[in-house]
């Protein structure tokens, strides 16, 4: 027989006009549609925000570039700045004491001095109020020779006004104006302590820069990209090759990294709820795709027995779903970038300034995503069609998978993993969520396929109701067929389940993290003496939960009875923290909030040290080793015995390294204290202060404000963002059920045919769903507890235990939502009159 003479293309535009009318394609449109509006939502406000923050970094560091260094910089870099015709100011930070005059009260308080040179800053801006309460507003100007502009705090921590004195060293400057913005502050902890602005002009007055100072010295230069980007590498290149000590060039972690660890936390929570959308698409569009290629069978008959050639139907049916693919990539585009207005509101604040326009790389990621979306899970059902004989074609039947086929699915399901880590931007976030999907999908079919076998050897058919007989008949005449639909019912219902517990408990659990309640004063300083009074002061005001260590300071001095040198280590921050002195503690339990994640904490462990991970790390430290520090001249030496994992934005009191020892008789102690303070009490700070002048009171109330501002703003971007993967949820639900309408209406017509009531097949269709779906629930509760609590662990890196009751809840949802979904989807099938039923099954 001839082949019939029509080109793929035309077949496959008057298929897509066809199929479009009869809504047959709404299903896939809307599951690729939901995938690539959630994936481009979240990647058009990430690209914005990573702009922003790029953007904003100049002003967080205060220049283009940085040159930062422990001591005074080699005259070579400014210098090259000069040279290259770029803008370049100094500055210097360092801890020293603030004092005010006898005749004032004489109170003393640990302040963090600023010298600033004229230019200053070279990017954002200072803001300063003329007096306490007053209004703020920006400023180019620095402080005049003899003056300063401080922190409010510094005022009532030493009951001084605007225009009084304030000591330094050996000299005297006069409080000017009141600080209350400069843009590279930074977040050490040195820097939470009171700022004092002055004149560069007015320090070699103070006498305070002498050979020991811990001073920080900061380079700034401003000018074109291009030529502060050869700065930059010339800069680079100097430090790796003259090995300057202490000596880097500064980014925007330098600047805030009190926020990086909620920032990354943020981006995680708001990326995994968009791959779980994707994910359930993928279901979606797989299940729709099955659906659609057993419609047309009747179709792809005729035109095979027409001698419509294989290559012909193929490849229009690849035009088709590359269109239908491609229109709905570019809806969900559009609909994504119109959402991501939402998380710009939402989120407004991470960022002070407007975001910047997006890139075209999340549109392209978008749109590549939904081509690839329908080529691996929709193209190879479809493809089948065209790679059968015709007689099996006529016999309802699309055969085996053909060597082609599973090329396409395997090529498409590879892209879309690759996509999914590329959208996921974190490799371990993504790989837990895809492949933690993978391994379920294996889990659900072995678990459904013994559930099934369990059914059919545990009914009775003589004593059963004879409505749970013809519903478990049903069921396992079909074990392949009823293991397809549990699994895909349970890795959508895996998703959902996975979203619900990403709304609440692990958001409680991330909250938790930085609660709050967190301790929002640092004291630091408390002499033994003092330990009591202080403690009794602290009740006194009302402040009953505090942290309270003994804190030693040491320097690392040998490691394994070598001496301790820092040449030898790689890393820049390795070489500093071997040049500092260390803040020890002791203590005979384990913090709570410290967990030993190597070795064992035994306490009272004489010759025992516990040191935390990170450190470890860095200087390459193992349980093993031997440490020996100088204290106070004396040498101590301990064998590590475990390593602790700090979470160092919880807030609390917390030690690189501890001896597992309640008494160290023999060493020089001071103690720390965090705790809460009192509300309603705006003189607490001042009274502590001035009953215990020696002391350091370091404020974190902003700190902690801004943090609990962003989980705010962040949980709210993720509940809007919710509602894209419970659709895509849904939408897998109503597939799963609905993709076995056509073989329900010929079963229920053959039974009504029969003799049974209509009521009879209601419980049939009613237990049939119900049992597929607490079956689904169940195993999709136990894999979704499991992928939860491994996100938590090493995606989130917080703790979270999983609510006991999750298995059980999940199997109820399950069961109450595939009733509603087969409700819904199939609730004409028992209306449909049987002779109509039987005549469309026999053509």
């Amino acid at each position: 027989m001839a082949a019939l003479p029509i080109a793929f293309w035309s077949l496959g535009w008057r298929s897509l006009w066809r199929d479009w009318r009869s809504g047959e394609l709404r299903l896939l449109l809307l599951a690729v549609t939901l995938a690539v509006a959630a994936l481009t939502a979240v990647g058009f406000f990430a690209d914005r925000l990573q702009g922003g923050l790029h953007r904003d970094a100049r002003a967080l560091i205060g220049g283009d570039a940085v040159i930062s260094s422990d001591n005074r910089p080699p005259p070579a870099f400014a210098e090259e700045a000069g040279r290259l015709g770029l803008q370049a100011v100094q500055t210097l930070v360092f801890p020293t004491m603030g004092r005010a005059r006898d005749e004032d009260g004489g109170a003393a308080r640990l302040v963090a001095l600023k010298v600033v040179a004229p230019g200053y800053p070279l990017r954002g801006t200072l803001r300063v109020a003329p007096a306490p309460g007053q209004p703020d507003a920006a400023t180019a100007e620095i402080p005049a020779s003899g003056t300063a502009w401080v922190d409010e705090a510094l005022l009532n921590t030493l009951d001084l006004r605007v225009g009084q004195a304030l000591l330094l060293g050996d000299g005297s400057v006069r409080i000017d104006r009141v600080l209350t913005q400069e843009p590279d502050r930074g977040a050490g902890f040195m820097n939470f302590a009171p700022r004092v602005m002055i004149n560069t002009a007015d320090l070699p007055a103070t006498g305070l820069v002498q050979p020991a100072s811990r001073i920080t010295w900061r380079l700034a230069v401003a000018g074109p990209d291009s030529v502060v980007k050869t700065f930059s590498d010339w800069a680079q290149a100097e430090i790796d090759r003259s090995h300057v000590r202490g000596t880097r060039l500064e980014s925007l972690e330098g600047g805030r990294p009190e926020m990086q660890q909620t920032l990354a936390r943020a981006e995680k929570f708001l990326n995994l709820v968009a791959l779980l959308a994707a994910l359930l698409s993928a279901v979606a569009v797989a299940i729709a795709a099955r659906g659609f290629a057993q419609k047309h069978l009747d179709d792809c008959a005729m035109l095979r027995v027409l001698g419509l050639p294989q290559g012909t139907m193929a490849r229009a049916y690849a035009l088709e779903f590359l269109l239908i693919g491609l229109g709905a990539s570019v809806l969900g585009v559009a609909l994504g970038y119109a959402v991501h207005h939402a998380f710009v509101v939402l989120l407004a604040g991470l960022v002070d300034a407007a975001l910047p326009a997006a890139s075209v790389w999340p549109a392209l990621l978008g749109v590549g995503m939904g081509i690839t979306l329908m080529a691996a899970f929709g193209l190879p059902p479809v493809l089948q069609l065209a790679q059968v004989p015709p007689l099996r074609v006529i016999r309802r039947d699309v055969g085996q998978l053909k060597p082609a086929t599973l090329a396409v699915l395997g090529l498409g399901v590879a892209g879309f993993a690759v996509l999914l880590l590329a959208a996921s931007r974190d490799l371990v976030l993504g790989g837990i969520a895809v492949g933690g999907f993978a391994a379920a999908v294996a889990v659900f079919a072995l678990a459904s396929w013994g559930a099934v076998k369990l059914l059919r050897a545990s009914i009775n058919e003589s004593t059963a109701p004879r409505a749970l007989v013809l519903a478990t008949r049903q069921f396992s005449a079909r074990p392949g067929y009823a293991v397809v639909q549990i699994s895909a019912l349970a890795v959508g219902l895996l998703a959902l389940v996975l979203l619900v517990l990403l709304r609440t408990d692990l958001i409680a659990s991330w909250r938790n993290a930085t609660p709050p309640d967190a301790p929002n004063r640092f004291v630091i300083n408390v002499q033994p003496d003092q330990a009591e009074a202080f403690q009794q002061a602290l009740h006194q005001a009302g402040v009953e939960r505090y942290d309270w260590h003994p804190m030693i300071r040491g320097r690392l001095v040998g490691i394994n009875g070598q001496t301790v040198q820092p040449d030898q280590f790689a890393t820049d921050r390795a070489q500093r923290l071997v040049e500092r002195e260390f803040n020890l503690s002791h203590m005979a339990q384990l913090p709570d909030h410290n967990p030993v994640v190597q070795g064992r904490w035994t306490p009272d462990e004489a010759d025992g040290l516990s040191v935390e991970e990170g450190l470890a790390e860095e200087l390459g430290l193992k349980l093993g080793d031997t440490l020996t520090f100088d204290i106070a001249g004396m040498p101590v030496e301990r064998r590590i015995t475990s390593l602790r994992k700090v979470d160092w934005g919880s807030l609390r009191v917390n030690f690189f390294v501890i001896f597992p020892v309640a008494d160290m008789a023999d060493v020089p102690v001071t103690y720390i204290s965090a705790f809460r303070a009192p509300e309603g009490n705006p003189q607490f700070d001042n009274t502590l202060v001035r009953a215990f002048p020696n002391i350091t009171n370091v404020d974190m109330s902003q700190t902690i404000a801004q943090v609990q501002r962003v989980l705010g703003q962040v949980i709210r971007a993720v509940e809007f963002l919710f509602g894209f993967a419970l659709a895509a949820g849904l939408v897998v639900l109503l597939a799963t059920i609905t993709a076995t309408r056509g073989e329900r209406e010929r079963e229920f017509a053959v039974l009504r045919a029969v003799g049974a009531s209509s009521g009879l097949l209601r419980q049939v269709q009613r237990i049939e769903l119900a049992g597929v779906g607490l079956l689904a629930g169940f195993i999709a509760s136990l894999v979704a507890v499991a992928v939860g609590w491994a996100l938590a662990r090493y995606a989130f890196q917080f703790a979270w235990q999983p609510p006991l009751l999750v298995p059980l809840a999940g199997s109820l949802a399950g069961g109450v939502l595939a009733l509603a979904a087969g409700w819904w989807g199939l609730r004409s099938v028992l209306r449909t009159p049987v002779v109509e039923t039987l005549r469309r099954a026999a053509t």
